[in-house]
């Protein structure tokens, strides 16, 4: 039987490796058993990142809604009651950019949901 030979097909694996981990500490990128370790870490805080991403957002989002609200005299909670009596189906992400980028539209929101309370 001849001999196989498997030198080849280990190295390419091992470069794979290397070149995943560029850029991170000189350890990861010189030691393949590190470098699976280090690989299988990033992926647990990306997929852990991409949930965190989502609450931070929806967290701005309040912050942005309750500074215009504030600014018409009311708090966030009564705005989201009063647009919930007046039936005012409006999503935070459309409520906070309607208070950054077009407040007078927003003030009109804040005026109807201030109307059903």
């Amino acid at each position: 039987m001849t001999r196989v030979k498997r030198g080849i097909a280990t190295k390419k694996r091992h470069n794979k490796l290397k070149a995943a981990v560029k850029g991170y500490s000189k350890v990861a990128t010189s030691r393949v058993k590190w470098a699976k370790n280090f690989i299988a870490k990033a992926g647990q805080n990306s997929y852990r990142g991409r949930k965190l991403k989502k609450r931070q957002m929806r967290s701005t989002w309040i912050t942005r809604i309750n500074a215009g609200c504030r600014a018409q005299d009311i708090s966030y909670s009564r705005l989201i009651n009063g647009m919930l009596k007046a039936k005012i189906a409006v999503d935070r992400k459309i409520l906070a950019d309607l208070a950054v980028s077009n407040p007078e539209v927003f003030n009109v929101v804040v005026e109807k949901a201030k109307a059903a309370l």
